[in-house]
């Protein structure tokens, strides 16, 4: 299978990491020593359990939230996915009380590869605009 559709295949099997915390696909997916940047830590989070622990963070928040892979392009060893991310916010949201309300926002995240096949990183348009859009917590 070409590189390309070998990331390719790695982002579904990701979709599926993500919606079910899987730390098995995650050990598999991404590289132990990749630091990903969130609002959810103040310091870097590393391999698939630090990536997990975003997905954990959010559901604290948004029990239901789901991901959902739309489209991706690959080039290189750089996969760009449009997720449709979706959830209801029936927890604490960074200190914000639980409004109740369902959001359904579009995010871009760019993910990186080496050569091994493994995620190093992942960048991620702002997405937490259509979040706190969707939740009430911004106006429109």
């Amino acid at each position: 299978m070409e590189k390309l559709e070998v990331h390719k295949a790695a982002m579904k099997r990701f979709e599926i990491m993500i919606n079910t915390a899987d730390s098995n696909i995650a050990k598999e997916l991404v590289a132990d020593n990749a630091a990903f940047y969130t609002p959810a830590s103040p310091t870097p989070l590393y391999g698939g359990e630090g990536y997990l622990s975003v997905v954990h963070w959010m559901r604290q928040s948004f029990p239901d939230v789901h991901w959902k892979l739309e489209d991706m392009v690959a080039e290189g060893n750089i996969v760009a996915v449009h997720w449709t991310l979706t959830g209801t916010n029936d927890g604490e949201f960074m200190g914000m009380p639980a409004t109740g309300k369902h959001f359904s926002t579009s995010v871009m995240n760019f993910y990186y590869f080496n050569d091994e096949g493994k995620i190093i990183n992942d960048i991620a348009a702002e997405g937490m605009i259509g979040i706190l859009r969707g939740i009430g917590m911004l106006d429109k």
